[in-house]
């Protein structure tokens, strides 16, 4: 995809950052139902096991048809995806907490989380398509760190509206999703105005990238280093819950470790010049897990230290996300928007299929064994990364 010699520099970017500040208000919305998903539990009357599930579901719904979304994203020049997925992100989930059935509150989340689902690969396709012959690692980087800061909001706004004003509030915050929807639509400009692209074959497009090796290695670290992030996001509520902390500690804390990761996209670039890509992604997969253990340890007796402890954690999962995502993109760039639904969505869906049933797990066997354990897992993987830099030199 090219663009035309009558465009220029300044509608590049002023896509890009409407791209990016999209992002930053979509996963404000989607990050607003872990840390009060306990309460809500309470006030609906199910169990932690049933509530993980929901969780889980919600994780599916806006990650795991994120591939398929990709593919007709990259089939067509307008704008639709990014802007009625937004709105459904922005509507849906906000609503879902205030309902006192369980089946209303499931099919919201689930039309708030395809909103999620349709949003994201087509605004990380155009976040590649505008900045194409620029610094297109810094742009998708900054992309990815906006929605990171956006999810790590949505915790501090959600649990101070649960424990201020209620959940019955929570449909106000759609004002703002709205009306940046609104605006989105009308100053990302329209592709079709710009280049014409050839329609991709569904078929062909998935087998190339089913069978692509390195993209196989990268999925699956994304997997691993999602299922801890994962497992922190829907279970470390209800410990925190049984310690007797409040909503408010509960979204700070979610803040706190989201809001690293989205520093830790931000500055990886500069972490990858100094240290490698290759240690890069060792320092992302092995060190969590030292680090999970000594949080975990001083949970209960020491919560700030603790507290700060989970904070770097969060920043040093989130080291190699963009390096993932770029890595990934570069592999098969004429699939750009299937690619990052794999990375960025495909990989959530699976570890929720697989997690779904961590919240009954966790009541048989404690939080704290469950979480160790998940540490483990990406540590004692990060061998396989050597082959995605012995495949460079084939």
């Amino acid at each position: 995809m090219e663009f035309k010699t009558s465009d220029n520099l300044s509608q590049k970017k002023k896509a890009l950052a409407w791209l990016a500040g999209g992002h930053f208000v979509n996963d404000i919305y989607t990050g607003i139902l872990n840390p009060i998903m306990p309460f809500v539990a309470a006030k609906i009357g199910i169990s932690m096991g049933f509530a993980t599930v929901i969780l889980t579901v919600s994780h599916i719904f806006s990650s795991l048809l994120q591939p398929i979304f990709g593919f007709f994203a990259d089939s067509i020049t307008k704008r639709s995806f990014i802007f009625w997925g937004l709105l459904m992100s922005v509507c849906f989930i906000p609503l879902a907490v205030t309902t006192n059935n369980i089946w209303l509150l499931i099919t919201l989340i689930v039309f708030g989380s395809i909103g999620s689902s349709l949003f994201h690969p087509q605004a990380l396709g155009l976040t590649s398509f505008f900045s194409k012959n620029m610094n297109a690692g810094k742009y998708v980087a900054i992309f990815l760190a906006m929605g990171t800061l956006g999810y790590s909001s949505g915790p501090v706004v959600s649990s101070a509206i649960t424990q201020f004003l209620g959940m019955d509030m929570m449909p106000c915050m759609s004002i703002i999703g709205i009306a940046w929807a609104i605006l989105m639509f009308k100053f990302v400009p329209k592709i079709s105005k710009i280049v014409k692209i050839d329609k991709p074959d569904f078929k062909e497009a998935f087998k190339k990238i089913l069978s692509n090796r390195k993209l196989n290695i990268l999925n699956i670290v994304a997997m691993l280093k999602t299922m801890v992030q994962s497992s922190c996001f829907i279970l470390l509520p209800f410990l925190w819950k049984s310690f007797g902390h409040k909503p408010v500690y509960i979204g700070i804390a979610l803040f706190g470790f989201i809001f690293a990761g989205g520093i830790a996209s931000l500055t990886s670039p500069f972490v990858e010049r100094k240290i490698g890509t290759q240690n890069v992604f060792y320092l992302s997969m092995i060190a969590p897990a030292p680090l999970m253990f000594l949080f975990l340890y001083l949970s209960k007796s020491y919560p700030i230290t603790s507290l700060l402890i989970f904070v770097i954690i969060g920043f040093i999962i989130m080291l190699a996300t963009p390096v993932t995502m770029l890595m990934a993109q570069n592999v098969l760039p004429e699939y750009k928007s299937i690619i990052s639904g794999f990375i960025n969505g495909f990989s959530w869906g699976v570890i929720a299929i697989i997690m779904s049933l961590l919240g009954f797990v966790a009541e048989k066997l404690g939080i704290i064994n469950v979480l160790s354990v998940v540490a483990i897992i990406p540590a004692l993987c990060a061998f396989m990364t050597r082959e995605l830099f012995k495949s460079d030199k084939v």
